[in-house]
C-alpha cells in the first residue's frame, strides 16, 4: 500500500505547507532566478496556478526565514539570506466591491495590519498615501530596502470590464495606488506583482519604465504549475496510488492524468504544464473530475465573449500573433486576451519562421467546463441539463458506430428541450442561421469529449462539422434552409470528405437538414 501524502489542496502559504510538511514541488532556483535579474517583476498566470504560493514563497524569502527552505534548490544558491521589511498585499480582497468608495476603504482595510507593524501618518486618508507612507516607515525604522510583494493586483477591475460607468472610477483609485511604486523606487529592493490580466494604463505599466514582465519567458514558464518531468518523478508516488484506486498500471493512469489536466504552455520554449490544483486535487480526493470549474466559468469572461460576438468554434485552433492575444486588456478588439490570460486557451505551438503562435483548449478539464458553462450562453441550455438528458445515449451511439442512433436521439432531444429563460426570442433571431447549428453541436460533442471541428477547410470549401472518433470521422454537411439530400451532394460535388480517406479510419458523410419552427434536427442522410 502506498503511503498518503499531504496534499497542500487551499493552502497558499508556504510557511505552513513547509512548516506541516505538505507536498511541495521545488520552484526555489526560479525564486531567487527572478530576485536577481529585475528589481519590478510582473507576472500573469490564470486562476488557481500557484501565484498565491509563488507570493507567499518570496515572502519568507525576503523575511530571512533560512529555515523553511532546507532541502531545496535555493540552499544552493543563497548565500546572504539579507533580512528585508516585506509589504505584501492580496487584492482579491477588493474584487467584490461595488463602489468607488468601497474599493478605497477596502484598500485602506488591507493595508491596516502592516501599519500596526510601521505605524500611520493621519495625513494619509487615500490608498495610496497610505501605501507610500508604509514604504518609507518601513525602510526608515530598518534601514532597509522594502520588498513589495502584490497578488492579484487586477481582482477589482476584472467584474468592471462591462461596467465603463464604474471602470474608469476604479482604474483612478488603483492608478492612484500603483504610482507609487515609482515615487519610492528608491526605497525598493524587489516588486513582484501578479494577476490575470494586463492593464496597461495602471501605472505599474505605463510609469515603471523597468519593469519586466516575465509572463511569457521561457526561462519562468514552469514557475506555476507542475511540469511533466516534476509529475513523473517527484509525483510517481502519487500517481502509483490513483493507478491502484482504479485499478490500472501507473502507465495507464499517467495517460489518463495528462489528457484531464496537462497541455498548458506560457512560451514559444515551455514544458507542458498540468493545472497544479486540479492535479492536488485529484490526488487528494483520489478521483479524477473537473475541478477547476467547481467555482464556475467568470462571469466577467461569458461577458466579454458576448461582448465581441467570440466565435466558439474557432478556439480549438488559432493562428495568431502574439500581440493578439498578450495585449492590453484596453487594447482589447476580441476576447482572446482575456481567453488566454484566463486559461481558457494556451499556446500549442510556435513556429518561428512566421512568428505565429497556434493557441487551443489546454485538455478535456477545460473543454468540458469551458462548453458547460458557455451552453447557456450560445444555445440557450445549461449543461448538465445536457449530461442528463442524452449525453450518455449519444456516446454509446457513437461508439457503437451508428449515426442513424445518435440523430434520432439528437433529435428527440432536441425537441423537448427547456431552453433557459430569457432565450426564445434569440432562437427566433437565429434559426434561419446555420452557424447556431455548428456551434450547437460543436459544443454538444465537446460534452463528450469527442473531438470536433467547425468550418474546417478544403479544396473545395468549407466543411460544416467534422467530428472524429476512434475508429469514423464523421463529416457533416448542414441545412437550415435546405434539404438533406442537397447537405449531402454538396459534401460530394465539393469532395468535403477527400482528406480524410487515407487517414485509415472509415468515413461517414452526413447531410442533415434542420426544422425551423421545431429548431431541431428534421431529416438526414447518411453515406459511407
Amino acid at each position: 500500500m502506498n503511503t498518503v501524502r499531504k496534499y497542500p489542496v487551499g493552502i497558499q502559504t508556504f510557511e505552513r505547507l513547509r512548516k506541516e510538511n505538505y507536498l511541495y514541488i521545488d520552484k526555489t532556483d526560479l525564486v531567487w532566478k527572478i530576485t536577481k535579474e529585475s528589481p519590478f517583476v510582473f507576472l500573469s498566470r490564470p486562476r488557481r496556478f500557484g501565484k498565491s504560493l509563488l507570493t507567499t514563497t518570496l515572502d519568507s524569502y525576503f523575511k530571512g526565514q533560512k529555515e523553511l527552505f532546507e532541502g531545496l534548490k535555493i540552499m544552493d544558491l543563497e548565500t546572504e539570506w539579507e533580512e528585508h521589511p516585506v509589504i505584501h498585499v492580496d487584492l482579491s480582497i477588493a474584487k467584490a466591491e461595488s463602489s468607488i468608495e468601497a474599493l478605497r476603504e477596502t484598500l485602506m482595510w488591507i493595508l491596516r495590519p502592516l501599519c500596526e507593524i510601521y505605524g500611520k501618518d493621519e495625513m494619509e486618508t487615500s490608498p495610496g498615501k497610505m501605501f507610500s507612507g508604509l514604504i518609507h516607515r518601513a525602510y526608515n525604522q530598518t534601514g532597509k530596502q522594502v520588498a513589495v510583494i502584490i497578488d492579484e493586483y487586477d481582482a477589482p477591475l476584472l467584474d468592471k470590464l462591462h461596467l465603463p460607468e464604474l471602470l474608469d472610477g476604479f482604474r483612478d483609485v488603483m492608478q492612484e495606488f500603483f504610482i507609487q511604486l515609482k515615487a519610492n523606487e528608491a526605497m525598493i529592493r524587489f516588486c513582484f506583482i501578479t494577476g490575470i490580466t494586463k492593464f496597461s494604463q495602471l501605472s505599474i505599466f505605463s510609469t515603471i519604465n523597468n519593469l519586466t514582465n516575465i509572463s511569457m519567458d521561457s526561462k519562468y514558464a514552469a514557475i506555476c504549475g507542475i511540469t511533466e518531468e516534476e509529475l513523473v518523478t517527484d509525483m510517481a508516488p502519487d500517481i502509483a496510488m490513483l493507478a491502484e484506486e482504479y485499478e490500472c498500471t501507473p502507465e495507464e493512469m499517467h495517460d489518463n492524468l495528462k489528457k484531464q489536466y496537462d497541455g498548458y504552455r506560457f512560451a514559444k520554449k515551455s514544458p507542458d504544464i498540468y493545472n497544479p490544483f486540479s492535479l492536488l486535487k485529484c490526488f487528494n480526493q483520489r478521483d479524477i473530475a473537473n475541478y477547476w470549474f467547481e467555482s464556475a466559468t467568470p462571469t466577467f469572461l461569458i461577458r466579454q465573449m458576448q461582448h465581441y460576438r467570440t466565435d466558439i468554434t474557432t478556439l480549438d485552433r488559432m493562428e495568431e500573433p502574439s500581440d493578439a492575444f498578450d495585449c492590453p486588456t484596453e487594447a482589447m478588439e476580441t476576447a482572446l486576451p482575456l481567453l488566454y490570460q484566463s486559461g481558457y486557451i494556451t499556446i500549442k505551438g510556435y513556429d518561428r519562421e512566421s512568428d505565429i503562435y497556434t493557441l487551443g483548449i489546454p485538455n478535456n478539464e477545460v473543454r468540458l467546463g469551458f462548453t458547460r458553462g458557455l451552453l447557456p450562453t450560445y444555445i440557450g441550455i445549461d449543461g448538465p441539463i445536457v449530461q442528463k438528458g442524452f449525453a450518455l445515449k449519444l456516446w454509446q451511439a457513437l461508439k457503437k458506430d451508428d449515426i442513424d442512433l445518435a440523430l434520432k436521439e439528437m433529435k428527440a432531444y432536441f425537441a423537448g428541450l427547456p431552453y433557459v429563460e430569457g432565450f426564445q426570442k434569440k432562437l427566433a433571431e437565429v434559426k434561419n442561421y446555420e452557424g447556431f447549428y455548428e456551434w450547437s453541436l460543436y459544443l454538444i460533442f465537446s460534452m463528450l469529449n469527442v473531438y470536433v471541428r467547425t468550418q474546417v477547410k478544403c479544396a473545395g470549401g468549407r466543411t460544416d462539422v467534422v467530428v472524429e472518433m476512434p475508429d469514423t470521422t464523421y463529416v457533416f454537411e448542414l441545412k437550415a434552409n435546405g434539404t438533406a439530400q442537397e447537405a449531402l451532394d454538396q459534401i460530394n460535388s465539393k469532395n468535403y470528405a477527400l482528406p480524410y480517406e487515407t487517414e485509415g479510419r472509415k468515413v461517414v458523410k452526413v447531410g442533415v437538414a434542420f426544422e425551423q419552427e421545431t429548431m431541431t434536427v428534421g431529416t438526414w442522410l447518411v453515406e459511407e
